[in-house]
């Protein structure tokens, strides 16, 4: 399904006559919703020379930038966890293909001799995270834009850099919108992760959702569990909720089955790195057990990603490239080792979602319902094989 524009936020309406009963479309921002009062962070600048990347790794106690002066300084930052998050991670590397043909000066007259000699730093950038959507896409639209571009192509490359940027901020704040509508008044809910205005240009994917939900008085409470090893959901999510006057309960990820339990969640929310032709998602480890959890609670799970997450030439999760980091990272915390000499450790980044355990799939399209291959290749159009 083409992408259409001029829709409205309103409560969804199934499409009850389509092949794909349980699609909701996808709208345009409400000018009644404050975003400014739930959105004040942000992780990247750009500073039309360089490139500026909130340390992720140090907040929240330290609020400190690392400049990145040419492109192999961002792949090193996506590397190493300095900006984290489908959405910012594809944002960086676009900023980064920016800086690669920066450091090309004068040399080149036209787009394709540029990306000739941009193509080495370009595939630095794309193997910093193998997982992440995001980065692939990011860097593809940079290639189509040099592709047939003359001497113009320094403004174009930039242009699309910021274009990509200035259109997830959009979609973020489309997507808190249409999924906050889901929920009923009073729920409470349990994010995993971070997936807020850290992780994206702003406003957030599942973050999105809850400050919408927050804002308009559908969620009560939200909990966010620690997130091991990283700690993003310790570190950067509650951190982040309360920069933007948001109360935020932390539990640690154990104690998620026995919060349901409770009856004191009806939604995880989450955000994802890759979908699926079939709905199946990948996301922060951890995920997968939150939803078999959820499922035997009778709690509803709610993915929230921009439609560049979406990877319709992946049949199902298991085409999915896992992401392996150090296991050095699970033997201590900030550096500090509180496991014994000789332990190994296995450390998967995520893990993969199954789609007959997700409620809902919520993108700038519309939202998804029951995910299925139908239903999904209705919105993005057929599974396709590259």
């Amino acid at each position: 399904m083409p992408y259409t524009t001029g829709w409205a936020i309103r409560p969804v309406v199934v499409w009850g006559a389509s092949p794909c009963c349980g699609y909701h479309s996808g709208m345009t921002a409400s000018a009644s919703l404050d975003f400014e009062r739930y959105d004040r962070v942000r992780p990247i600048r750009w500073l039309g020379d360089r490139l500026e990347l909130l340390d992720q790794r140090k907040l929240p106690f330290d609020v400190a930038y690392v400049t990145c002066n040419d492109s192999d300084a961002v792949a090193t930052a996506i590397r190493d966890l300095v900006v984290r998050g489908a959405p910012a991670i594809g944002i960086a590397a676009a900023w980064g293909a920016v800086l690669a043909g920066r450091a090309l000066g004068n040399r080149v007259a036209s787009g394709a001799e540029a990306l000739v000699e941009m193509q080495p730093a370009l595939d630095r950038l794309q193997a910093a995270r193998p997982t992440a959507v995001n980065l692939a896409w990011a860097l593809r639209r940079m290639l189509g834009v040099l592709h047939g571009a003359g001497e113009d192509w320094p403004q174009r490359l930039e242009a699309e850099a910021l274009a990509i940027a200035t259109e997830d901020l959009a979609a973020n704040r489309r997507m808190g919108e249409a999924g906050a509508a889901l929920i009923e008044t009073g729920s409470c809910v349990l994010t995993h992760c971070n997936t807020g205005s850290l992780a994206t240009a702003g406003f957030g994917t599942a973050l999105g959702v809850i400050r919408a939900g927050i804002a308009n008085g559908r969620i009560a409470r939200v909990y966010a569990g620690e997130t091991r090893p990283w700690l993003q959901g310790a570190r950067l999510t509650v951190w982040e909720l309360q920069q933007d006057g948001i109360a935020a309960t932390l539990i640690a990820d154990s104690a998620a089955a026995h919060l349901m339990a409770t009856g004191q969640v009806q939604w995880v929310i989450v955000g994802a790195d890759c979908i699926c032709a079939n709905g199946d998602t990948a996301n922060k480890i951890g995920t997968y057990q939150l939803a078999i959890a959820a499922r035997h609670h009778g709690v509803k799970v709610m993915v929230v990603a921009p439609s560049s997450t979406v990877d319709m030439s992946a049949a199902s999760g298991a085409q999915i490239e896992i992401e392996l980091r150090d296991p050095a990272e699970l033997l201590g915390v900030a550096g500090v080792r509180h496991v014994a000499d000789g332990v190994s450790a296995w450390n998967p980044v995520f893990d993969v979602t199954p789609a007959n355990l997700i409620d809902a799939i919520v993108t700038e399209r519309g939202v998804i319902e029951a995910p299925n291959r139908a239903k999904m290749e209705f919105v993005f159009g057929p599974m396709s094989s590259a």
